[in-house]
């Protein structure tokens, strides 16, 4: 199976924690070159030195804010004018926890910009390189709510299906010049994102945070959550040469707890 990236240039966003910086972990062991995206300088400087560096590997980082999508073309352009972007992953932190009676209209525009057309200025830049180069792989990080709605977060809920809907499209347009557009739906996994939810559902219903994590834990038929290594393997496979007839998928990695198909 062939998942060599060497020579190959990887841009994960939200790179600084969690999933993003466990997905630049496993792209850079494959022999990506990886350029890290987040806001915080400081502690995208130190997650750049945590990843694997083999000889002939470069990697480096943008401190932007993906809502600021102005500011996010002009750095990713000069990016990819000096090193054309192979993989791009977009990945970000989902909107605050909440029904959707009820939400703001801004709640609604911010998630859209921070997401969808983050996203959308994302692949604009990288795109022509990838059809120069004869290879891309885009991975969008969702939610598992793009298959079924999670109670409590339905500006999340609407803001992933906007994206999973855009991917779909994006998908076939570009499938003819061998650029793949996929979406990988994490379940319950280890990271801050997790925690707010806990810490959200405890504050409204009064219950310990141990009942909410038990509750939640229990729905889950392998009883835990995932580690972001595990979601990051399941992006660096689409990511791979082996991926490369695999386009326009969701892909849900939840420990089986999503029941549709």
């Amino acid at each position: 199976m062939d998942l060599d990236l060497s020579g190959k240039h990887a841009l994960v966003c939200g790179a600084s924690q969690g999933i993003g910086l466990s997905t630049a972990k496993a792209l850079a062991e494959l022999g990506a070159n990886v350029t890290l995206l987040a806001r915080r300088e400081e502690r995208l400087r130190e997650a750049a030195e945590q990843l694997p560096t083999k000889p002939g590997q470069a990697h480096g980082w943008i401190a932007v804010d993906s809502a600021d999508t102005d500011a996010l073309r002009a750095k990713v352009e000069a990016l990819v004018s000096a090193q054309p972007v192979h993989i791009l992953v977009n990945n970000s932190g989902g909107p605050p926890p909440g029904p959707v009676h009820g939400a703001e209209i801004e709640a609604f525009e911010a998630a859209y910009r921070q997401h969808l057309i983050a996203n959308h200025v994302l692949a604009g830049a990288v795109i022509p390189g990838m059809e120069r180069d004869g290879y891309g792989r885009i991975v969008n990080v969702i939610s598992t709510s793009v298959k079924e709605p999670l109670q409590g977060l339905g500006v999340s809920n609407t803001t992933r299906w906007a994206v999973a809907s855009w991917a779909k499209t994006l998908a076939t347009e570009v499938a003819a010049k061998g650029i793949t557009v996929n979406n990988v739906l994490p379940g319950s996994t280890e990271t801050p994102r997790i925690e707010q939810i806990i810490d959200n559902t405890a504050n409204k219903t009064g219950r310990s945070r141990e009942e909410v994590f038990e509750k939640m834990v229990s729905e889950i038929p392998m009883r835990r959550f995932a580690r972001p290594q595990e979601t990051a393997a399941a992006i660096a496979f689409l990511c791979s040469p082996a991926a490369s007839y695999i386009t326009g998928v969701n892909l849900p990695v939840d420990g089986g707890r999503t029941r549709s198909l």
